[in-house]
């Protein structure tokens, strides 16, 4: 008898899930983390039909406790998850699920459903209010990356948010209002700094210097992204995508 295609796939389930240890509700815990930045978005619970559609639909899918149903994340709201690739624990009762978000994770329109820091003193933490980490209509902070909160004070800016300056002013809205040649210009001009900072010799070189240097492109560079309705996430899936490729291979690719 030849096996169909779909029988040969839930064999491999079958197989997959006897290697995991479910717990007495037949369920693993499922952390899911964004694939270019390492940030937890979200846990839920994967029973085995709902790993095997995270598998075949490459979506991450879960079940859900309450509904007692298997649920797809954004199936209504859009924002959905869409796996990269499945990791287990060291006892096989947990899964690491690295996904590309499309949107928002969270149902409150947070980035991470992790938006709440607790206290440091352990009295306060019992007894108080939880610390929200946002910022205007963007997450400010997400989970300690410098990049993030850099993009999510640019997006803030972009949206006429937060400006510092006391005489109501910002140096990010300037530039975008400006537009994406005027801002070019800049970037050229950071371009060139860092490019004299780095080929200084002897005392000349000063390495703090080079930094600053290198922060001020890497600055501008996100403004002009965000002008163009990109950000640095649109950058970390091409890295993403060429990891494991060699730089001379993914080069002479672009030439043809």
């Amino acid at each position: 008898m030849t096996m169909t295609s779909e029988s040969a796939e839930d064999l491999a389930i079958d197989r997959l899930w006897a290697r995991l240890k479910p717990d007495a509700r037949g369920l693993v815990t499922a952390v899911v983390q964004d694939a270019a930045r390492g940030l937890v978005l979200m846990v839920g619970v994967m029973s085995r039909e709902a790993l095997a559609r995270t598998i075949a639909r490459r979506r991450v899918t879960f079940w859900s406790r309450s509904r007692r149903r298997l649920w797809e994340k954004g199936e209504s709201s859009g924002n959905t998850l869409d796996l990269v690739d499945l990791w287990v624990d060291c006892d096989g009762d947990a899964l690491v699920a690295r996904a590309r978000p499309r949107g928002p994770t969270c149902h409150t329109g947070q980035v991470s459903c992790f938006y709440r820091v607790l206290p440091e003193n352990a009295a306060a933490a019992a007894g108080g209010e939880l610390r929200e980490i946002a910022e205007g209509p963007v997450v400010a902070a997400v989970q300690g990356d410098l990049l993030d909160r850099l993009t999510a004070v640019i997006e803030a800016r972009k949206a006429g948010e937060g400006a510092t300056n006391r005489e109501g002013k910002s140096y990010v809205r300037h530039l975008l209002d400006r537009g994406p040649a005027k801002i070019a210009a800049k970037i050229t001009e950071e371009a060139a700094e860092l490019c004299e900072a780095l080929c200084a010799e002897g005392d000349d070189l000063d390495l703090e210097h080079v930094a600053a240097e290198a922060a001020d492109l890497l600055f501008h560079a996100m403004v002009g992204l965000s002008a163009r309705g990109l950000s640095l996430d649109d950058v970390r899936r091409v890295l993403d995508a060429r990891m494991g490729l060699s730089g001379i291979d993914e080069k002479a690719s672009r030439a043809r």
